[in-house]
């Protein structure tokens, strides 16, 4: 809310043409001289002036993944950072300190949170910048262009549809993104005068939720499926992929309804911690509509082929080619050069085969274990250390006939690391030494659990095999929401919408159960087994689990856990290692998962000191003591 008293003056508009890479900030308007600044007559007279104006909402999109040197963004129980990481909000979250997303908390003058900045900036460096400050800018921004939407009248009625469709997505969007962190807001749909008192008060999350969806609901019905198929989008051909469109908002129209069904939102604004069943049906409508659209064939989105899954993450060899394909609903936008090719992949691999930040990040053997099952649909038992016959696991050999996308997530003890050559005295890290006190394991800058994280860098992302030469354009950039994500929050929407393992919405007709199936059948898995169907609950716990394999590692875990009312809960709130020796008959040279180990267990490595009050993230003092009504969260 500070954000918005810094911008309460009337702007007037400076402007630039045409792309979505304009680096315009606050800061360079403040220093422009008088007679570079145009009236609002011209700025908003046509599409090209309104159009880029506009588009500095999209440089108010955070880029979580290239956030800083090193970033980790992931802050349920999925993933531990290293001691070398202390830093990092992860690290701070882990011990109960959720004061450490904002900037004046955390450490490295607060970079290391992409919640947050110490200013608003909308230029092309992603380390400068922050939700929190760049929403409430964002939301100012978007409110004085739909108040100015009368002055655009050198235009058709497309693009007067395109204008007003953009600036509505973004105002839902930019206040979805807090409220799902902080609780209900207050929803500014105007432009605050500057000689108001502030008294916005705080809504409940319910009330935050319905006007923003007022507003995605009202994008999507405004915008167009593709931009290169439009007369105004036919101008910038073949650069419109990130453009907001009418596939945008109806994904975050049923995001936005579906948390705001879920047990924790629904608490928040009723005192009752189940889901609401009308707001979960109105998101499965939203997101059937959406499907029954991709589907149809009508779009430009599908599913990623399995073999081409990383593509969602990282490209390589591709000129610096953004990631996502087809299947990349929402992203941000990307700094153009190797930010991620010498700084954020190197902190998925242990230093002793990568050079430079200490740092490491990695999943936690508890996540690991509960959530990748077998290759035959079954999870594994819950103590790792026995074998099980339904699921034909063997503690002998834990690697073996796993999930497809365990071997495409996860690197484990014997992975074959190195492709290339390296100096003889290191050819023993050419395979990853996870067991045990092996080089591969450390509290510092390697690994504390006994895995790696693969899915976001291929295997040559290490010193030896070159992957971080300036050629090699590795390049990675996690989506915010990808069509995955849409067919498992269908399902789960779906589900607890109708009351039914087998109820679809009315616009699209698969099931919750076929839903699910499509994700698991792109990855090679059998549809989810018959005694899961068995009633609600039960499916619904395994939903939540092909959610967490479907999309381990990609931001979306925390508040998963968050709105299930399960961050608190055990498991949930430890975090474990995976402990075990190499069998002296292991044959190293080759299948990893046939490599046999002794003396399997896991060890707890950390409990997270969470109670009730973590379920929201604290408000900023400074913001909570400008007024009575923009009250604190409980406990904080």
């Amino acid at each position: 809310m500070k954000i918005i008293r810094n911008y309460i003056s009337k702007l007037k508009i400076v402007l630039v043409f045409g792309t979505l890479m304009i680096g315009t900030s606050c800061e360079d308007y403040l220093d422009r001289t008088p007679e570079s600044v145009i009236s609002e007559e011209i700025a908003f007279v046509n599409f090209e002036n309104f159009q880029g104006f506009t588009e500095e909402l999209y440089q108010c999109i955070p880029n979580f993944t290239t956030n800083y040197w090193t970033t980790t963004w992931n802050w349920g129980e999925d993933e531990i950072v290293c001691a070398a990481g202390n830093f990092h909000v992860s690290f701070m979250f882990d011990r109960g300190n959720f004061w450490g997303w904002q900037a004046e908390h955390s450490g490295h003058g607060g970079q290391s949170s992409w919640l947050d900045k110490n200013q608003t900036h909308t230029g092309n460096n992603p380390h400068q910048k922050g939700l929190w400050p760049l929403a409430w800018y964002g939301i100012r921004k978007a409110n004085l262009g739909l108040e100015n939407l009368s002055r655009m009248t050198d235009a058709t009625e497309e693009e007067r549809q395109l204008i007003e469709g953009q600036l509505l997505f973004f105002r839902g969007w930019f206040h979805f993104m807090l409220i799902q962190y902080v609780g209900g807001l207050p929803y500014i749909d105007r432009v605050l005068p500057g000689d108001e008192v502030l008294r916005e008060a705080r809504l409940s999350y319910h009330e935050s939720a319905e006007k923003a969806a007022q507003d995605f609901r009202r994008a999507a019905d405004l915008l167009p499926i593709n931009w290169d198929n439009t007369v105004a989008g036919r101008r910038t051909l073949g650069r419109n992929e990130l453009r907001v469109n009418k596939i945008m908002a109806l994904a975050y129209l049923g995001k936005n309804l579906l948390w705001a069904g879920s047990p924790l939102m629904n608490f928040e604004s009723t005192g009752n911690r189940t889901y609401n069943a009308d707001f979960c049906r109105r998101s499965a409508e939203a997101f059937g509509e959406l499907l029954s659209l991709v589907e149809g064939g009508s779009t430009q989105y599908a599913l990623m082929p399995f073999d081409r899954w990383h593509g969602n993450f990282y490209t390589t060899g591709q000129n610096w080619a953004l990631s996502g394909g087809t299947e990349a609903i929402f992203r941000s936008l990307y700094w153009m050069g190797d930010a991620s090719n010498f700084n954020i992949t190197k902190q998925f691999f242990p230093s002793i085969i990568v050079d430079g930040d200490p740092t490491k990040t990695v999943p936690t053997a508890n996540y690991v274990n509960k959530n990748f099952g077998m290759a035959n649909g079954n999870p594994l038992p819950d103590d790792i250390s026995r074998a099980d016959a339904e699921s034909s696991y063997d503690p002998s050999f834990p690697f073996k006939d796993r999930d497809p996308r365990f071997y495409s997530s996860i690197v484990f003890d014997g992975m074959q690391v190195v492709q290339g050559s390296m100096p003889p005295n290191q050819e023993g890290n050419r395979r990853a030494n996870l067991f045990t006190n092996g080089s591969y394991r450390g509290e510092v800058s390697a690994s504390p659990t006994g895995y790696l994280n693969r899915k976001f860098v291929p295997l040559t992302a290490n010193t030896y095999d070159n992957a971080f030469a300036f050629g090699a354009t590795l390049h990675l950039n996690v989506p915010y929401m990808r069509l995955a994500d849409i067919y498992l929050m269908y399902a789960e929407a779906v589900l607890m919408g109708s009351n039914s393992v087998t109820g679809s919405s009315s616009n699209f007709s698969k099931s919750a159960l076929e839903a699910v199936n499509v994700i698991r059948e792109r990855a090679g898995m059998p549809g989810v087994l018959e005694k899961f169907q068995s009633s609600v609950p039960v499916f619904l716990e395994e939903l939540r689990r092909e959610r967490a394999v479907e999309l381990a590692f990609e931001r979306h875990r925390f508040n998963d856990l968050r709105r299930w009312l399960l961050l608190t809960e055990r498991p949930y709130n430890i975090k474990t290692s995976l402990e075990f020796n190499r069998a002296p008959d292991s044959d190293l040279t080759g299948d990893p998962t046939l490599s046999r180990v002794v003396n399997l267990r896991e060890v707890v490595i950390l409990e997270r000191p969470l109670n009730d009050r973590h379920y929201w993230l604290p408000l900023k003092v400074s913001d909570v003591t400008l007024y009575p009504e923009f009250s604190q969260n409980p406990g904080w």
